[in-house]
């Protein structure tokens, strides 16, 4: 039986209930998302006591399907004041699912500061109050934890960030070794979970094995199928295992769209010391690992694990994003910098990408200086200290630039900008600008789609198809990186989906199942006051050329109300 686990923080009480029929065939963003608009107030305080927090296993957690464990989470955004899906790798989609967890909900918040962890099992449900991990890192709350819980549990876990409000706070998901890496990063989610004084979600699913398809001879082609094409494509066989995310360094710089110097430009000089053929040498002459799962059934293994000078290790995983946002951004040029910012953000339980962007932000204002990799990780240490300063840019990129007299923003919707220069990569512009998630790539890239990025033309078509694209696999559970292999085999993921609920979803079906998705994220946020105004990039993106392409962001607002209403 599927169920919903309600947690009320107020009068801390755990109900479970069956998931009503209307949520049946949702999961992932499409169940966050749709229970978001709801049961949530569009007004609400973010970080009061109306908010609610969902958090989903997508329709295919659980269940064997290569790469299937994503994990969503939403709420009303205190980074954008609309609502918020951001999702990650880990275990704990997977256990959630095969303990038939359909999602959890949390609203209220408690009478007293001890923050207090959620303890789920098969025969199991308890609240507990854990007053000595308050303001405790990440890394050694999770090893607490697994003291307490076993080392199998999946954990949901915020830091201190998140305790303390900030709004660029996330959530961290367990890898597959145990460690408190997969982040649910953007839109300061939380900072929503922090002021319900949530400190962790422990998933032990120890009892539970494989959900099983209504339809198995079927269900199991489609598995296999899928597997040969992720083992036969070069992206998903050879790129990714190889190099990882940071693949990508080169390329945008050769595009002209690698932000540098707080967007001011698209390249970058010193791209190549930081780039994924650096990064691959740099793990392999310490000891680490290039390619890593972040979750079970991986077969992708686009992760890494990144060591130190000594050979201990510093961090898992170092991505494209958050080399993009504090390395070429922030003009820093080391690789063992950025890793180490990116260790004290995650211990910290704070976004690489919204922390990225107000460093950028503090050194444009002359806080520091662009490069001063020293600086920044002094600068990144005053969040864990909660400092003024520390306070300011863990809340995030927007708000740094209010108090420090920045300009020119590069962040929509009150995100910070991905790794993707919009006016070097028009269609990334667009998603920008369009999605209610507001600036945020896992949204809709379109760095691969069959279109001149500098050119005007085809971009809002190519943009609205991203976005379609991925509320399919937002709402699956499936990796982004899978439709690499699965290119235009959309009629693949239906027949998986088919074959595990026993129902028969056309590929038109689920491109309208996802269409669904994006119209109950607007509808919520037009509720919330968001306008079309807010559907737009900063003006100076459409009024300053981009030095390394000379190109402006010139897509009308028509055509940008054409993608929403689309």
């Amino acid at each position: 039986m599927d169920t919903f686990i309600r947690i009320d923080m107020t009068n801390l009480n755990i109900a479970v209930e069956k998931a009503p029929d209307a949520y049946e065939l949702l999961g992932g963003r499409a169940l966050t998302s749709r229970l978001v608009l709801d049961e949530t107030a569009p007004e609400c305080n973010p970080l009061g006591r109306r908010n609610r927090l969902v958090i989903a296993p997508g329709l295919l957690g659980g269940t064997g399907v290569p790469s299937s464990g994503r994990l969503s989470i939403g709420a009303k955004s205190p980074l954008t004041g609309g609502i918020k899906e951001s999702n990650g790798g880990g275990t704990a989609a997977g256990k959630l699912a095969r303990l038939g967890i359909k999602a959890i909900i949390v609203q209220g918040r408690p009478n007293n500061r001890a923050p207090y962890v959620v303890f789920v099992s098969r025969h199991r449900h308890e609240l507990v109050a854990c007053p000595e991990l308050r303001l405790v890192g990440v890394y050694e709350s999770a090893k607490r934890l697994q003291e307490r819980f076993g080392s199998k549990v999946g954990i949901i876990l915020i830091g201190p960030a998140g305790e303390r409000f900030m709004t660029a706070a996330g959530v961290t998901n367990l890898d597959v070794d145990g460690v408190p890496s997969r982040y649910c990063a953007r839109g300061g989610l939380g900072a929503v979970m922090g002021s319900q004084g949530l400190k962790a979600i422990v998933v032990d699913d120890s009892e539970c094995g494989l959900r099983q398809p209504q339809r198995k001879p079927e269900f199991v082609a489609a598995v296999k199928e899928l597997a040969q094409l992720i083992r036969t494509t070069p992206q998903t066989a050879e790129i990714y295992p190889k190099y990882g995310t940071s693949a990508m360094v080169r390329a945008a710089n050769a595009l002209g769209c690698l932000p540098t110097r707080n967007f001011a430009s698209g390249r970058f000089d010193a791209a190549d010391e930081i780039s994924g053929e650096r990064l691959h040498d740099l793990i392999v002459s310490r000891g680490g690992l290039t390619t890593h799962a972040c979750m079970p059934g991986c077969l992708i293994r686009c992760s890494n694990v990144v060591l130190d000078r000594e050979g201990g290790h510093l961090v898992s995983p170092l991505e494209y994003e958050t080399i993009g946002l504090v390395g070429s951004n922030c003009q820093i040029s080391s690789l063992d910098v950025i890793a180490e910012i990116n260790r004290l953000c995650n211990d910290y339980g704070v976004d690489t990408l919204e922390t990225g962007g107000a460093i950028g932000i503090a050194m444009q204002a002359g806080l520091l200086a662009f490069g001063d990799g020293e600086a920044a990780i002094r600068l990144v240490k005053e969040i864990g200290q909660a400092s003024p300063i520390g306070k300011v840019i863990g809340q995030g990129a927007v708000l740094t630039a209010r108090v420090l007299g920045v300009t020119e923003v590069p962040a929509v919707k009150g995100q910070m900008m991905p790794a993707y220069e919009p006016r070097g990569i028009k269609g990334m512009g667009v998603t920008y600008a369009t999605s209610p998630m507001g600036a945020d790539h896992t949204a809709g890239g379109t760095i691969r789609a069959n279109v001149d990025h500098h050119d005007r033309e085809g971009q809002i078509e190519a943009s609205r198809n991203a976005q379609l694209s991925m509320g399919i696999y937002d709402a699956l559970g499936l990796c982004m990186f899978v439709g690499s292999a699965v290119g235009r085999r959309v009629d693949l993921l239906a027949s998986l989906v088919n074959s595990l609920y026993g129902i028969d979803w056309s590929v038109d079906g689920l491109t309208e199942y996802s269409r669904a998705i994006l119209n109950a994220e607007r509808a919520f946020n037009r509720r919330a006051g968001l306008t079309s105004a807010h559907d737009r990039l900063p003006e100076h993106f459409c009024e300053v050329q981009n030095p390394a392409t000379q190109t402006v962001f010139d897509i009308t607002d028509e055509e940008l109300d054409w993608v929403v209403g689309n």
